[in-house]
């Protein structure tokens, strides 16, 4: 039986110019940090994909720097910016990583409407004094629904604050201007885009003088201590430097929009922004009316469809989606598709095909 991915949002397949890219690395002993050839040869490759990474963002490449990923990104610009304060304000529905990370201090969480959108001046009416940062997911990871960051940036620049934004779900689908935007820090993953997994990074706007989290190194500017995961690092340029923004973003977009708007079985709809406007490009949430999502996951899988539930039941946690609690719909009754570069016709085809057939006999079953 033939494999249909579409758990993109979850994480991509590595693109072939990555892969290429990272191969001579792997066999390489080679440390950026030292002078000798080897040495110097590993520090341009790295920072050739530190440009490269830079320019899919729109930012200065000394504004990037490497990670493990969007996660440790995250909360190194939460504890880097919580050196000036304790209160942090972020949406209700923004990923785990960033509401651990920010539960650790003084938290206010804000509210959002059933698009699972945020009011920026609910968000920005929490900002007090005190308040050290402000978290802003670029689009949401369940239901794609994207976030007013601009205004928000705009306005926390006005007071002082600063602004984080989540982009890992967003980068390498939308465009992304960092210098424009005028957010202060930003969190990327490389696998969510079709880069290797174990790497990410965090954009520092220049001229912001931060804590690290991790130290015991002069590695990336003394910003994160440690030896330089090369390869990763040099995939992760590849497959940026690889993106068809338009073309992806554009080919996403008419697959998602074809499933929003067709009739995939009884009580499916749409969960998040009804608007393609105001969602990402290769994100779409679907509620089920009468069945568990974990039994529709496992009936797909037996017909050759990887797609994910916006809610955890298919995890060890067996709790209910905070993002579709926080929208307040059912929260546990929800598939997410999403596509991404390696995306063809017939896996999409292949969705709509098995959807209908799953739930009709888990409907007949009661399940």
């Amino acid at each position: 039986m033939s494999r249909h991915y579409l758990d993109h949002a979850s994480t991509s397949p590595t693109r072939p110019e990555a892969i290429e890219a990272m191969l001579p690395w792997f066999g390489a002993a080679a440390d950026p940090g030292r002078v000798h050839t080897e040495g110097h040869a590993a520090r341009v490759a790295v920072e050739v994909a530190r440009q490269q990474v830079a320019d899919l963002l729109g930012a200065r490449s000394r504004e990037v720097v490497f990670t493990s990923g969007a996660t440790e990104s995250i909360v190194t610009a939460t504890w880097m910016a919580t050196e000036r304060g304790d209160h942090v304000v972020l949406a209700a529905v923004e990923h785990s990583a960033v509401r651990e990370a920010a539960a650790r201090h003084d938290t206010t969480v804000v509210g959002v409407d059933r698009a699972g959108r945020v009011d920026p001046d609910e968000l920005l009416a929490a900002v007090r004094p005190d308040t050290a940062l402000v978290h802003l997911q670029w689009g949401n990871h369940e239901v794609g629904t994207l976030q007013p960051v601009a205004e928000v940036a705009a306005a926390c620049r006005q007071r002082g604050v600063l602004f984080h934004v989540d982009a890992a779900q967003a980068a390498g689908h939308v465009p992304i201007d960092f210098g424009a935007l005028g957010a202060d820090l930003l969190s990327v993953s490389a696998h969510k885009l079709g880069g290797p997994p174990g790497i990410g990074a965090l954009l520092v706007r220049r001229g912001l003088r931060f804590r690290s989290l991790l130290v015991g190194g002069d590695q990336e500017r003394a910003r994160r201590a440690g030896y330089e995961n090369v390869p990763a690092i040099v995939g992760f340029g590849a497959a940026a430097a690889a993106i068809d923004l338009e073309g992806e973003a554009t080919r996403a977009r008419a697959w998602t929009d074809d499933l929003a708007t067709r009739q995939l079985g009884p009580g499916v709809h749409l969960f998040g922004d009804p608007d393609p406007a105001g969602r990402l490009p290769h994100v779409l949430c679907l509620g089920m009316e009468g069945v568990e999502a974990e039994p529709v996951l496992l009936g797909l899988d037996q017909a050759g469809v990887a797609v994910h539930s916006g809610s955890s039941c298919s995890s060890e946690s067996l709790e209910p989606s905070p993002v579709l609690e926080a929208m307040g719909v059912d929260a546990s009754r929800s598939l997410r598709v999403s596509v991404g570069w390696s995306t063809t016709d017939d896996d999409v085809a292949a969705f709509v095909a098995a959807l209908p057939p799953v739930l009709e006999r888990l409907l007949a079953l009661g399940a």
